[in-house]
């Protein structure tokens, strides 16, 4: 088991602070793997009072006996190679008193990380006092941790009890043997529910539930068209600042006000008779998308699959399935979110019975328009625990654009209009700087967003104290127990006990949220960290979480 760096939590601590760091800038650094799993063993004050790091002994190379075998050359003894020292895994401490809280924090952030920019904060919400701060002004790129605030804005502005709505509506008068005569909308109201991890029964259940609703209210058949309304977002499907080589990862799917399965298609495909086509399949069925397919089904067990989208309408698939091979499935995301919602819902209307003269076309919602029938999603609260317990992008999307729209929906969507949003209730409700945070979307993969340790923290103390503050806190995920912090500062003090929001990208790593101290006290923190050594980094906060953990005061 690795050995631990432990700085002493009392007053002792400033004394060690320089040995600690010098011994740390000469020793070289161990590989990454062999600091993966943190350990934080406990060490004597004594002996770090006086070694201030303590070194892994290096293990002694195993003697070995050789046989003499007759020489041809003059045997020639080698230095044996020399080790390198391991740097051992940072631990957390048990400060007591603010002053050796600081201290810790200090050290402990100034001790591994090899470059980049730090921003960090810590605030007792209970006595009101600052405990810590380094470079809490500065700008730095906030990554998932962005999430607090959208989660914030979209609370405030809807309650945590709202739920939106995907209706449908007719445009013309409905026969009494079933025949609509005129149009069919399906209008989008941003609901990112609309998914299998809401709704059972596969990527398509939610429209599955729409389409039976529609042909329970008599509609047969539809002589003209399904409109699709996803009017009240932004046409923009994806956000300023987004890297193109996120394009086609699910992590960074479009967006849109008509959004299903978090506009990821399914792509199936089944062997058929041998020397014969093999078979192709799209979860959900829709209308939005159409299929080319050159699979052959050959002897054997094996498949070689490719699944690509052409445009926004096409999905290419071809390669090979052998026989006996079942169901391979691919994910695609796709490119017009719209007509794929709207495709779904026509043909899953078309399951139910409900047949379309007309053709499937994006368009708005006629103002005389008669509701048929809707689908709410579960409460506000759900969505944002979903959305910051598994970071989903998609999820902070549509919440901070609906955010914007408010609960009149007079406004349009957007980034742009979320991000003053956002602007309005961080400087007049939680007294952040009007400079502290710029961002052009919701989840923070946005390379161009920008927030401060201040900021973050100030709103967490806001979020505190406000109406939907419980719905807020059990959002995030618990250190050593749930979702992206299950494996994090596990065997702490922090366990159990710190939640928070994480964020990483390739150049941040981040953390912020809440952790009662030892004497009861809640903390409010924000850890930023921008820069390639991203690794001891997140071994930094790992550390450092447990410290505030065990910290009291009188």
């Amino acid at each position: 088991m690795n050995r631990c760096i432990c700085w002493c939590a009392r007053s002792s601590l400033v004394s060690v602070c320089t040995l600690a760091l010098s011994a740390l800038v000469v020793t070289p650094v161990v590989p990454r793997a062999a600091l993966a799993a943190p350990v934080f063993a406990p060490v004597s004050a004594n002996t770090v009072a006086a070694a201030g790091v303590q070194q892994v002994r290096e293990r002694q190379p195993k003697r070995t006996t050789t046989k003499k075998t007759p020489a041809r050359s003059k045997r020639t003894t080698s230095a044996p190679k020399r080790r390198a020292p391991v740097i051992p895994v940072l631990r957390h401490t048990t400060p007591r008193g603010a002053e050796a809280l600081t201290a810790d924090l200090g050290v402990l952030l100034g001790s591994r990380t090899r470059n980049g920019d730090w921003g960090a904060m810590v605030v007792s919400i209970t006595r009101g006092d600052t405990l810590f701060a380094h470079g809490a002004g500065s700008r730095l790129v906030p990554a998932s941790t962005m999430k607090l605030f959208t989660a914030a804005i979209a609370l405030e502005k809807l309650g945590a009890e709202h739920t939106f709505s995907t209706d449908v509506l007719r445009d013309g008068a409905l026969a009494p043997d079933g025949t609509l005569t005129g149009n069919l909308v399906l209008r989008g109201d941003g609901d990112p529910s609309l998914s299998p991890r809401f709704v059972r029964g596969g990527p398509g259940a939610s429209m599955a539930l729409l389409a039976q609703f529609v042909a329970g209210a008599g509609i047969r058949r539809v002589t003209g068209d399904v409109v699709a309304d996803a009017s009240g977002f932004e046409s923009r499907r994806i956000p300023e600042g987004w890297l193109t080589r996120y394009a086609g990862a699910g992590y960074a799917a479009p967006f849109s006000a008509l959004t299903l399965n978090e506009n990821i298609v399914i792509v199936g495909v089944t062997p058929g008779k041998a020397g014969g086509a093999g078979q192709v399949f799209l979860e959900p069925a829709t209308a939005g998308l159409t299929i080319t397919n050159t699979v052959r089904t050959v002897a054997g067990g094996g498949t070689r699959i490719s699944a690509r989208r052409i445009g926004d309408d096409r999905v290419v698939v071809s390669g090979t399935i052998g026989a006996r091979a079942g169901t391979s499935r691919y994910q695609l995301v796709v490119g017009d979110p719209v007509t794929f919602t709207a495709g779904a819902f026509k043909t899953a209307l078309e399951a139910h019975g409900v047949k379309v003269d007309g053709t499937l076309r994006v368009g708005r919602t006629p103002d005389n328009a008669a509701m048929v029938t809707s689908l709410p999603s579960p409460p506000l609260a759900r969505l944002v625990s979903v959305m910051n317990r598994e970071s989903i992008n998609i999820f902070a999307e549509l919440l901070f654009r609906n955010a914007a729209r408010g609960l009149e929906k007079t406004n349009i969507g957007s980034a742009e209009m979320a991000s003053q949003t956002l602007q309005q209730f961080l400087t007049r409700q939680v007294g952040a700087s009007p400079d502290a945070v710029s961002v052009t979307d919701g989840s923070g993969l946005s390379v161009l967003d920008r927030v401060t340790p201040r900021a973050l923290v100030q709103l967490l103390d806001h979020a505190h104290q406000a109406s939907w503050g419980s719905a807020f806190h059990a959002s995030l995920p618990v250190a050593g127990e749930s979702e992206l912090l299950r494996n994090r500062m596990r065997a702490t003090p922090a366990q159990g006990n710190l939640h928070a929001k994480t964020g990483t990208t390739n150049d941040v790593i981040g953390l912020s949220g809440y952790v009662t101290a030892e004497n009861g006290e809640i903390l409010a923190f924000a850890f930023l960290y921008n820069g390639k050594d991203r690794w001891h980094a997140r071994e930094t906060i790992d550390a450092m979480g447990p410290t505030m953990a065990a910290f009291s005061r009188d």
